[in-house]
């Protein structure tokens, strides 16, 4: 095989359990964040274009199964089988507010004016928490048919999507009325529903297909039976010219979005590959596996001497943003000049 077409992916090791969700904030004045969920109960924070670990969000006392960072990256959200969903300090790893359920929290996500955060979990309800009110009881949806798996925002902030763990479709909620105002309809249950960065589509995941919807008027648009059951899917987020999926079979798969041909397979994971995210810019993605590790992949061809490997405690190779840059972003945690990783004296935990 030509080296050039040889994908080598930045590898990112940290975690000790699999890594379960993956989420990258929108291109920020300081450059772009990657959060990562994991069993292992400690989200961590990185570089979304190096990799490098910025600080780990210490608190949770079960598996975290989501997390989201608000569209500037100050704050990061999880939600845990601890029964908790947590709002975070994405600057100093500060624990800001823990909102309690009564039930596993599977999925949560910042509104776009950051205002709100919905959760969602095997209750079977959503709940949606004013941030500016925190301590004050959440908007409470509870006519979820099944235990829900993953929800987002759309329109806005006027309309809400779930899914369920053991059912098929992707509801579709008006915010005003609280009442489902559409259900597209899956064969399989959703593991996956993105919204595109334009609004345009919704890319969801269930059993072994991967199906694109009109975010607007609700229709099918495009329909890809996969080569095996994939969990997660993602839109390239600039063109819109391809899409990524992962699943049981450990490989991250790039198709043709208009053709769905497959263009490109990346192995390299040893478990299977819960969750695939495209970066904001569209340059790379992000593959979260069983086996504990995050890769980040080029979208493009890379020789081997242009991508290092990140290791565990921090990078290895190099490095496009300097320490101080980073720093200058992350006052609570610190990156060692020499590449290490180390959190600032003055805490104690993230």
């Amino acid at each position: 095989m030509d080296k050039k077409k040889v994908a080598v992916p930045l590898v990112c090791h940290g975690h000790s359990r699999p890594v379960v969700d993956l989420f990258y904030s929108p291109l920020t004045p300081d450059g772009f964040f990657l959060i990562s969920a994991s069993k292992d109960s400690s989200p961590m924070l990185r570089n979304g274009e190096t990799g490098d670990w910025i600080g780990t969000f210490e608190g949770h006392k079960g598996a975290v199964w989501s997390c989201c960072l608000d569209t500037n990256a100050l704050r990061a959200a999880s939600g845990s089988a601890d029964f908790t969903a947590k709002i975070w300090d994405a600057l100093t790893g500060d624990e800001l507010h823990s909102f309690e359920h009564k039930h596993i929290v599977r999925a949560c996500a910042f509104s776009e004016d950051t205002h709100l955060l919905l959760t969602g979990g095997l209750e079977k309800i959503l709940r949606i928490f004013d941030l500016n009110r925190p301590d004050a009881p959440p908007r409470e949806v509870d006519k979820s048919p099944g235990s829900i798996r993953t929800v987002a925002w759309l329109h806005s902030d006027q309309t809400i999507l779930s899914s369920c763990t053991d059912m098929g479709g992707v509801r579709l909620w008006d915010l005003r009325s609280g009442q489902i105002i559409q259900t597209l309809e899956t064969k399989s249950p959703v593991t996956s529903a993105e919204v595109s960065q334009d609004g345009r589509y919704i890319t969801t995941a269930d059993g072994s297909t991967v199906r694109f919807w009109d975010a607007n008027h609700f229709a099918l648009v495009k329909s890809y039976n996969m080569p095996c059951t994939v969990e997660s899917a993602s839109l390239e987020p600039k063109l819109g010219n391809k899409f990524i999926a992962g699943g049981e079979d450990m490989w991250i798969h790039v198709f043709d979005f208009h053709t769905g041909k497959e263009i490109g397979c990346n192995k390299g994971h040893h478990g299977p590959v819960h969750c695939v995210r495209f970066a904001p810019g569209g340059e790379s993605y992000a593959s979260g596996s069983e086996d504990g590790t995050i890769r980040i992949w080029q979208t493009g061809p890379a020789c081997h001497d242009e991508i290092d490997t990140v290791g565990a405690n921090g990078p290895t190779g190099k490095v496009k943003v300097t320490a101080d840059e980073v720093a200058q972003k992350i006052e609570g945690f610190h990156i060692a000049k020499d590449g290490k990783s180390e959190e600032n004296k003055e805490r104690n935990d993230a």
